[in-house]
């Protein structure tokens, strides 16, 4: 399914992505990438979109990219000089924009078929035991406590308040994030992997807390 305007993207995304320590460098994108090549084994959609979208999905995110709305704009003169054309690059845009947990706190979003298998790809990464890494690496990267018992898992969060992580913890980021997208995957076969993901993720969790109260 690759062609040259994919080998320029993913040429791309490997530079832009390669100094990332927070659990969203190149290696989470190929494996996002790879489980999109699965998932449209399954379900029909444009290759080509979801594709290029699963490459540059975390290229501009705001938690990530200190000036997001000046690299979105290098990312789309990237992909004019790629061969994209303005719908391509609307969809694809329409895809990153719309498909992270953070975006549709307030609000749910509405994704196309292929946004809906992008949404799948990156949210199976961000469960089970590379799920669980992820969340490590992220939490150290931005000085998240481990664990503290006396903070419980904030609910009915505005996106604001989730992106705050400094007044949560990580073994709270499961109750916060990773178990409810576990449940909400959009396709059948993430849905069947998900379940599978979701159940070694608890089991972690009452593992590290037994762990915990031992010391």
């Amino acid at each position: 399914m690759m062609n040259e305007k994919l080998n320029q993207v993913e040429a791309y995304a490997k530079e832009e992505m390669a100094g990332d320590y927070s659990g969203h460098d190149y290696d989470h994108i190929d494996r996002v990438v790879n489980m999109v090549l699965k998932l449209l084994t399954y379900e029909p959609a444009n290759g080509e979109i979801a594709l290029t979208a699963a490459y540059l999905h975390d290229v501009f995110d705001d938690k990530l990219c200190a000036d997001p709305v000046s690299k979105k704009q290098l990312v789309q003169e990237k992909l004019v000089s790629f061969g994209y054309d303005e719908m391509e690059i609307d969809a694809v845009f329409a895809i990153i924009e719309r498909m992270s947990f953070a975006n549709n706190i307030d609000e749910k979003q509405e994704l196309s078929k292929e946004g809906k298998i992008v949404q799948d790809a990156d949210r199976l990464d961000s469960i089970g035991a590379i799920g669980i890494a992820r969340a490590f690496a992220y939490g150290a990267t931005h000085q998240t406590k481990m664990f503290d018992p006396k903070l419980r898992p904030r609910t009915n969060l505005s996106r604001a308040e989730y992106r705050d992580v400094k007044e949560s913890t990580t073994i709270n980021h499961f109750y916060e994030k990773l178990f409810l997208v576990a449940d909400e995957m959009n396709t059948r076969t993430a849905q069947r992997i998900a379940y599978e993901r979701k159940v070694y993720m608890k089991r972690f969790v009452e593992e590290f807390k037994d762990e915990w109260n031992e010391l």
